[in-house]
């Protein structure tokens, strides 16, 4: 009898075991398949396999958190977005970018020498590399020269500078030195307050002019740190050459700045600069529908750039690996492999960030990074990062 008893244990234990590891496997699976992050066209059904119920969402343009749940058991949520179907026009023209900043960038630190030896009165009072400055002695800063005279004007007496840190608002007290060589005060700190470069247009929204391109941020060169936007424009580039890029030294498209403003800038953000031509640019093409990134697949693709010939042209790639719950603008990986591209270029060069790249006949995203130590691979992001930063 106890024989018996321990015998039906066994099995008993053994079943709810087997169904205990079933439960974990569906759940896993249910988990893995399911990204984090979701993008659908207004309208139409996320890409969520049958066996998952994701609940009832708006199906209207915007942003929503879904619980996901299996066998009516909630496993976690989901962030969709909901996007109305829409034609952009592809890009691929390069321009000319100009902006000056909002508030002055904190690029470096350097001593005073005064009668009294060495001293960094910026230092001392705090402000680090990164800072963004936005105010001194009670007056707004928007230029190296404005920042320098407000020190000058100190006199050697303490000036409140206000300052952006990340997302937290700083207060200083810096005692400007007076240098033992001019006898000119100073705070012992470089800022910078304009930036300008070559980027290549992603798209345009047909009813506006209103454009995307680069698909990352205008960063300074030696912080890293997204230069804060205060106003800027955009003229024509004239492509006159390129370098070519190798292995550990990425190469980049060279040209000049026409003499003409064809627009104006309004944003600098992670995923790329936006503003709005003037007119039509006269090689744009016609629009075509975007395509959200769980349409993407790995394969074939297409990016359209101009190099030396001053003409956008459509070259062949390959997307290599996607990763849907990246971040901002280093979603998928594509591969050069069109042989003419690699003959004029090397592969992926600077100057062709923003370079749209197209699928199955969709605008699905642009290049925005060169793989250092292979030029002939870099990064792409997703277009509807661009588009949520559009406005």
């Amino acid at each position: 009898m106890d024989n018996k008893k321990s015998k039906f244990a066994s099995r008993l234990f053994t079943s709810l075991f087997a169904l205990l590891v079933c439960f974990s496997a569906v759940f896993g699976a249910a988990d893995y398949a399911v990204d984090d992050t979701v993008s659908v066209f207004a309208g139409s059904d996320a890409d969520i396999p049958s066996f998952v119920n994701i609940g009832e969402f708006a199906g209207e343009k915007g942003s929503y958190t879904v619980p996901v749940s299996v066998m009516g058991i909630d496993l976690k949520n989901i962030s969709v977005s909901v996007y109305d179907e829409m034609k952009l026009i592809p890009g691929g023209m390069p321009f000319g970018i100009k902006f000056t900043t909002d508030g002055v960038l904190v690029v470096g630190m350097g001593e005073v020498e005064t009668d009294n030896g060495f001293v960094c009165p910026a230092k001392d009072a705090g402000i680090q590399i990164k800072d963004i400055i936005k105010t001194a002695g009670g007056k707004k800063i928007n230029s190296n020269e404005e920042f320098v005279e407000a020190v000058e004007n100190s006199n050697g007496q303490p000036i409140t500078v206000t300052a952006l840190r990340g997302e937290k608002e700083l207060s200083f007290k810096i005692t400007p030195a007076a240098d033992k060589t001019d006898g000119r005060y100073k705070a012992g700190l470089w800022v910078k307050d304009s930036t300008a470069g070559i980027g290549t247009v992603t798209f345009i929204v047909p009813d506006d002019n209103t454009f995307g391109g680069l698909g990352h941020g205008v960063c300074d060169t030696d912080t890293g740190v997204l230069i804060p936007f205060g106003k800027g424009n955009v003229c024509d580039v004239n492509i006159s050459g390129v370098a070519r890029g190798k292995a550990g030294t990425p190469g980049e498209l060279r040209g000049f700045f026409a003499n003409n403003e064809t627009g104006v800038l309004y944003k600098n953000t992670v995923c790329g600069v936006f503003g709005r031509f003037s007119s039509l640019p006269k090689n744009a093409q016609p629009p075509i529908p975007i395509g959200l990134k769980g349409e993407l697949v790995e394969g074939h693709a297409e990016v359209i750039c101009t190099t030396a010939e001053n003409s956008p042209t459509v070259y062949d790639i390959e997307i290599v690996k996607i990763n849907r719950d990246s971040g901002e603008n280093k979603n998928f990986i594509v591969k050069v492999t069109d042989e003419r591209l690699l003959e004029k270029t090397g592969g992926i060069v600077q100057g062709m960030s923003g370079s749209p790249i197209i699928q199955n006949g969709k605008l699905v995203g642009a290049v925005t990074h060169v793989l250092i130590n292979d030029p002939t691979r870099g990064y792409g992001i997703f277009i509807e990062n661009m588009l949520n930063n559009i406005i």
